[in-house]
């Protein structure tokens, strides 16, 4: 009762007054010292807040951290301070920028030839736009870093995924994706004022109802693993999940919302808050148990919120059809 009242507070949920109450009502406890030992994880967006603390926990644990970025610079600084702290060079850099299609292939093709296995891929990299503008392949800018570039990276990615036992996609959004409807016919932002915050908002909507449907066509959601006959892992050996960091005190934030920023800043969680759920889920004993789920604070969370922002099955399909449309990308799922 009181995580649920927690939860409907909102501003109790997705502040650190969350974590401080949830870590002693569920008496949670950190990962075991090198649960993460001889594993593999890769994570988008690491050189700075919720990317930089999940990075920093990841590497914590014990994992091999391949570290991919749009800056070269920042990327070569952030794994030479994480050798210094650990001790060994476990971090391998793979510049791609996820705004580009031809740079994630890129990536995609770079990963596969360097790493025998990826237990983890932590779908981090975001970015807001005061104004309105294509990448390099047409496509609106916020649309193409979290939700074209993401599903080319995971597609291309699927095969070495399906060959690691146990791997999962955590994909990070945001609790604003709450707040907005979904347009499947203007999933590029061409009509009406353009608004930064709402596309960043629409995108993470698109990127949850793309992990929901990558769980169902792959088999990884807990609601079909019960249809299915035999137990086991699923189909795929892969599982997909979302999380959302509650309000954390990014520099992204501060950028993209100073007013609420300045308002809600003595509230906001720490990056590390934030992204403590990250590592838990990259660390679960079972990852075909969360697949197909949106979770805060270690446990799963409503899709939505209001019903004017529900997507229906069909609403997923139909835009899983036009992102791999978008990514030029064959159907990466076995039937579709």
């Amino acid at each position: 009762m009181v995580d649920a009242g927690l939860e409907i507070s909102i501003v109790g949920s997705f502040t650190r007054i969350g974590p401080a109450v949830r870590r002693r009502l569920f008496g949670w406890s950190p990962a075991p010292a090198g649960a993460l030992a001889g594993r593999t994880v890769l994570v988008t967006g690491p050189t700075s807040g919720l990317g930089r603390a999940a990075t920093d926990e990841l590497a914590g644990l014990g994992a091999r951290v391949v570290l991919v970025g749009r800056s070269e610079e920042r990327l070569a600084r952030l794994r030479d301070e994480l050798i210094r702290v650990h001790g060994e060079d476990r971090f391998p850099v793979v510049v791609a920028d996820m705004g580009s299609l031809a740079s994630v292939r890129a990536a995609v093709a770079r990963v596969l030839a360097t790493e025998p296995r990826l237990d983890v891929l932590v779908a981090n990299a975001g970015a807001i736009y005061p104004e309105r503008i294509e990448g390099p392949d047409g496509i609106e800018a916020t649309l193409a870093v979290l939700v074209v570039g993401p599903f080319v990276l995971i597609a291309g990615l699927l095969p070495l995924l399906r060959r690691t036992p146990g791997a999962r996609v955590i994909a990070v959004t945001s609790g604003g994706m709450y707040t907005q409807r979904l347009d499947l016919d203007d999933l590029q932002y061409r009509v009406g004022g353009f608004s930064g915050a709402r596309a960043y908002a629409r995108a993470k909507r698109a990127q949850v109802a793309l992990v929901r449907e990558w769980a169902r066509r792959l088999a990884g959601s807990p609601v079909l693993a019960r249809r299915v006959s035999t137990p086991g892992p699923p189909a795929s050996g892969v599982s997909f999940v979302a999380m959302h960091p509650g309000w954390a005190d990014t520099p992204g934030l501060a950028e993209s919302l100073p007013g609420f920023h300045r308002l809600m800043r003595p509230l906001l969680r720490t990056a590390a808050e934030g992204a403590d759920t990250i590592a838990w889920l990259a660390t679960h004993p079972d990852p075909a148990s969360t697949s197909g789920r949106l979770y805060l604070d270690r446990r799963p969370r409503p899709f939505d919120r209001a019903p004017a922002t529900r997507l229906s099955a069909h609403d997923r399909r139909r835009l899983w059809d036009e992102v791999a449309r978008l990514a030029g990308e064959p159907d990466p799922t076995p039937a579709g």
